[in-house]
């Protein structure tokens, strides 16, 4: 069924041309491949959106006063401290010797001057995405707070970490960052 619309053409040729009988229209009706295309891109940039903001909202560093820590350290060789005032904030990981991927880690966090309510460790990859390594850390009867982590295997021959403490105290949060590499095996 068409619909005929007045003209104000001004000569007597038609000013439109009708829609075919046959012309698909409906739910039946194919979209055509750029469409699809579009509508496909446009799925996948809300999904990657989407992903961004939960994975930063879910990170560490939210309204942290953040410490710098007091001198460069090597965390494969014991532990970094950071320091405000008269308030020490110590990371250690791993132990004595080096620190390798997929293989559990002790962590400890011991802090001086100031009360903590929990302590978390967060692994960051420092130029790449290394996914969630997110950890919360338990208090011990001598007041360092102790768990357990793990480092994602990269394939690249060396990965730059960063290894973030955050400490929630009664004042607010504390935060300090360590950097640190991990060698692949049997570089």
């Amino acid at each position: 069924m068409l619909v005929s619309l007045p003209s104000i053409c001004l000569d007597e040729r038609p000013c439109f041309t009708p829609m075919p009988e046959d012309f698909p229209i409906g739910p039946d009706a194919s979209r055509p491949a750029s469409l699809r295309f579009l509508i496909l891109v446009t799925l996948i940039a809300v999904v990657v959106a989407l992903w961004y903001l939960a994975s930063h909202s879910l990170r560490l560093g939210r309204e942290v006063h953040w410490i710098a820590s007091t001198t460069p350290c090597n965390l494969h060789g014991g532990a970094c401290t950071a320091r405000l005032g008269d308030s020490v904030l110590a990371f250690e990981m791993g132990g004595e010797g080096p620190i390798r991927a997929q293989e559990i880690l002790p962590l400890a966090v011991s802090l001086s001057g100031v009360e903590a309510r929990s302590v978390e460790v967060e692994f960051v990859g420092r130029d790449m995405d290394m996914g969630f390594h997110h950890f919360a850390l338990s208090p011990g009867e001598d007041g360092v707070f102790r768990g357990e982590g793990q480092l994602s295997f990269c394939t690249d021959a060396v990965m730059p970490w960063q290894a973030i403490v955050v400490v929630e105290t009664a004042d607010g949060r504390l935060g300090s960052r360590f950097d640190f590499d991990v060698e692949r095996p049997g570089r």
